[in-house]
């Protein structure tokens, strides 16, 4: 019979798998190697936790993102108010004197700054930090119908009048800042700021009792870390930001009315009109702090600088960031998404040659080479760290492809077949070199490519019987030497 052994010939004689059961059997086995993609992508997500870990230590005695509010003028005063208390059944009301704090934000306020930009590198990690000069002038005048707001013009304590700036973390704080009103010098004391910095920054005592206008004129410098934002409010507010560094992002509450940005760095320039920002121009309780969203990948977190417990409604902010030319991780992070398809394309010309050109791929050689496949990304994330992507992705990928083309000559049997794999894992990885690079056309791109390689197959396998057995003409089954 044709499947016994024959103990003198030493043949084994069974029946080939068909087409179908051989790419079951294929399907499989990508399936399993989904596991190592996983711990793959797991992987590059704890690298960029430890970088996050490691930037921070940087930055740990320079000072954090930055965000700044003011000016704006504080008055104590008095009100009176009614309070009901209950005793023994009986309901009592009174009229009691409260001390509250009235905020007048600035009719209008000009902003300069220069942001200039340092990396700084800890082993493989690096980060970028700034120092910025702030150079301003803003004008204040008291509503004529403040008591509008609820505010006795007679019990305004003017002497207590506070002009203060807030700096969200005042570690950044550098020597040198000046405040004038009206032309005259003001001693900068520590603290105050507004609630928008969580009280952090500082403040002036100001002679000004309400009448007529008054001219204030600042300028101070601040450290900080990747990004800074400002606090718009009141009046309209116009915010010039200039940089030599060459890749920003801007973001907050509004976008840039002009921006120009080339490889010697950028300038970005805000009107922010108060009818946009939709505060009064006094208030008896100050903003809270802003949400910062950051943009970017999935890394990217919401920053929120204090409890907000100062007020029930945040401020607005609108804000710049230093951001890396090259995010590694992110792009690590989407190659890794591409790696099924790299896969499924490597087994899908093992599994042609195999059921047509009739070389003989084995489930263990197809479990080594998407084996090989898997470690382009851990090669390319380790690499990346090191000497940046473009030239990771290059190394990573020649090792690969050189490993694979050599690995195949064995495998299907001919240099030639080998060749063919070689330039298909070229045109790979050449592809997801531009996907990962022209993230706007990416799904164009690759879905034109999967309809291209569906109608390759399709012809290749247009006469296959995906049910026959693999018998020969004669109805005999293939032997096999032992």
């Amino acid at each position: 019979m044709s499947d016994e052994l024959s103990g003198d010939s030493g043949v084994v004689s069974r029946p080939e798998r068909s087409p179908g059961i051989k790419l079951l059997f294929v399907g499989l086995i990508a399936a399993v190697l989904i596991i190592p993609l996983m711990l793959v992508w797991a992987l590059v997500y704890d690298r960029q936790n430890q970088a996050e870990t490691a930037q921070s230590s940087i930055v740990e005695g320079w000072a954090g993102s930055q965000v700044i509010a003011g000016p704006i003028i504080s008055v104590p005063f008095t009100a009176t108010e009614e309070q009901t208390t209950e005793q023994n059944g009986q309901t009592t009301t009174k009229t009691v004197e409260v001390e509250r704090t009235l905020f007048i934000s600035a009719n209008s306020n000009e902003v300069a700054t220069t942001m200039d930009p340092e990396e700084k590198q800890r082993s493989i990690y690096q980060t970028v930090v700034y120092n910025a000069e702030f150079t301003g002038k803003a004008n204040f005048e008291l509503p004529a119908d403040l008591e509008r707001f609820g505010v006795d013009v007679d019990t305004l304590k003017w002497d207590q009048a506070q002009l203060r700036i807030g700096v969200s973390d005042a570690r950044g704080l550098t020597e040198g800042g000046t405040l004038t009103a009206n032309g005259e010098a003001l001693e900068l004391r520590p603290g105050r700021g507004p609630a928008a910095t969580s009280g952090e920054g500082f403040f002036a005592f100001v002679n000004w009792n309400g009448e007529g206008a008054l001219a204030v004129d600042y300028k101070f410098g601040v450290r900080g870390s990747k990004s800074l934002s400002l606090v718009p409010r009141g009046g309209l507010t116009k915010w010039d930001v200039s940089s030599p560094w060459a890749s920003p992002s801007f973001h907050g509450a509004r976008l840039p009315d002009e921006r120009d940005i080339q490889e010697s760095g950028f300038t970005a320039n805000w009107a922010v009109p108060q009818l946009a920002l939709g505060d009064p121009p006094v208030t008896t309780s100050d903003y809270g702090p802003p949400q910062i969203q950051s943009p970017g990948d999935r890394f990217s977190s919401v920053e929120i600088y204090g409890d907000g417990s100062a007020s029930s409604s945040g401020s607005q902010a609108i804000s710049v960031d230093l951001i890396e030319p090259v995010d590694l991780y992110s792009k690590v992070d989407r190659a890794v998404k591409y790696g099924f398809l790299f896969i499924g394309f490597t087994f899908l010309a093992y599994f042609l040659f195999d059921i047509v050109g009739g070389a003989r791929v084995a489930s263990a050689e197809y479990l080594l080479t998407g084996a090989g496949l898997v470690l382009f990304f851990v090669l390319l994330l380790a690499f990346a760290e090191v000497v940046g992507f473009t030239f990771a992705y290059i190394v990573a990928s020649a090792a690969t492809i050189g490993l694979l083309a050599a690995y195949s000559a064995a495998v299907l049997g001919s240099w030639k077949r080998a060749k063919f794999m070689g330039a298909l894992l070229v045109g790979l990885y050449a592809l997801l070199f531009v996907l990962l690079n022209l993230e706007g056309l990416s799904l164009l791109i690759g879905s034109v490519m999967l309809f291209a390689a569906l109608a390759g197959v399709m012809y290749a396998t247009r006469d296959i019987d995906w049910s026959s057995v693999g018998r020969s003409k004669s109805g005999q089954a293939v032997t096999t030497t032992a």
